[in-house]
């Protein structure tokens, strides 16, 4: 099975280094992102971070930077900085809101976090799980050996991948893998993934481990579909909930792209500045200014074949929260019957990154949004929720 990128690639590198260039200045610029605001809190004495029980850090982290445990998700194949604690016994978990990603591992070291400064891009941090030392956060260099490639557009960005993986968790790329994001196949997604909901006669790749390498696809069967609890194997009572929803999957898988393509667009916008040749009027700029306003309305998002159901709370708590417009409606509210959302344009275009692209950015994207969103319930919300849209 050949490997298969989903998300459109096509532009070359990003020009220069991450510090080379005084536009970007991605390793000693001044954050912003909501992990360095507590890192600078927890310095001074304003938050103290509390350290309980087995889970360590982490639920007061979750309460201080507003992320949902209902968000988690549980991924057992062995990658990241961690990978060696990781497995289908004992699954990394992530935690996330539309600014950072939180990540934690039962008897793991430290927490992982990647939160999206709106000009630098991803900021990757670690926080030790050390119970006898104040909260101790590292940025360390190596997180961008993955999370900084082609698969990332190029920039630090969030990768959500689908991989065959072993019963012991070791990743098989070699029988297939996928970038996934909005417009995959439900049949590529989640490899290495525990998925816990409803989805009918649909198929992913969650839930599957390969015993027999010749013969990848007998991984996923009925037992490993539709599942409505984790399997027996994983100690549900390390993790503050027992899901993998699939809603709250289905909405990461088309968050990382985003976050991906607004920090490419910022990034190639501030350099076109620097050097006096920013021009939306042909060319790179606006060819990525246009595939982020695609992205953004949902072009090419994969057509759900029968509903999907979650079995957290996240679906409520998710589409309970951002602007409401005058009749009440929101962007975040879910769909999950044909789409993913009921309306076209992202939750995303209200991110902090959005609104720190350069001006002339800006207006491009919002340009090709006009023209992609031709429906009237879309145009009413933004009407009503985001100024200057028109």
């Amino acid at each position: 099975m050949a490997t298969a990128i989903v998300a459109t690639q096509s532009r070359g590198a990003f020009p220069g280094t991450l510090d080379q260039h005084p536009a970007i200045d991605y390793r000693s610029g001044p954050l912003s992102d909501v992990v360095s605001t507590l890192q600078r809190d927890v310095a001074r004495g304003a938050v103290t971070l509390k350290h309980e029980g087995r889970h360590g850090f982490l639920l007061s982290v979750l309460e201080h930077l507003d992320v949902p445990v209902d968000s988690q998700l549980l991924l057992f194949s062995k990658t990241g900085i961690q990978n060696a604690f990781t497995g289908p016994e004992h699954p990394r978990a992530l935690y996330f809101n539309d600014r950072v990603v939180v990540g934690y591992i039962p008897g793991a070291p430290f927490i992982e976090l990647a939160s999206h400064d709106p000009i630098r891009g991803v900021i990757f941090q670690t926080l030790k799980q050390d119970a006898w030392l104040p909260a101790q956060f590292a940025r360390p260099d190596r997180c961008t050996g993955c999370h900084l490639s082609a698969n990332s557009l190029d920039v630090p960005g969030i990768l959500v991948r689908s991989i065959f993986t072993g019963i012991d968790g070791r990743a098989m790329p070699q029988l297939g893998s996928f970038l996934i994001d909005h417009r995959a196949p439900l049949a590529q997604r989640w490899g290495g993934w525990y998925v816990t909901g409803t989805h009918g006669k649909s198929r992913h790749m969650g839930n599957s481990t390969v015993i027999d390498p010749a013969d990848a696809d007998a991984a996923i069967t009925e037992a490993t579909l539709n599942r409505t609890v984790l399997p027996d194997r994983v100690d549900t009572s390390a993790y503050p909930r027992a899901t993998s929803d699939i809603a709250a999957l289905m909405v990461f898988d088309h968050q990382g792209q985003a976050i991906n393509l607004l920090t490419r667009l910022g990034w190639e916008a501030r350099v076109a500045i620097a050097e006096g040749r920013l021009d939306f009027s042909q060319g790179d700029l606006r060819e990525l200014a246009r595939e982020t306003a695609e992205y953004l309305a949902f072009g090419g998002e994969a057509v759900l074949t029968e509903p999907v159901h979650g079995v957290s709370e996240f679906t409520r708590s998710f589409s309970g929260t951002g602007p409401r417009d005058r009749k009440g409606r929101s962007l975040r509210e879910l769909d999950l019957r044909a789409r993913l959302f009921k309306y076209r344009c992202s939750y995303m275009i209200y991110s902090p990154a959005f609104d720190a692209l350069p001006a002339q950015a800006r207006a491009a994207v919002l340009a090709g949004l006009r023209e992609a969103i031709t429906d009237r319930d879309t145009i009413e919300i933004l009407d009503d929720t985001k100024a200057g849209w028109r």
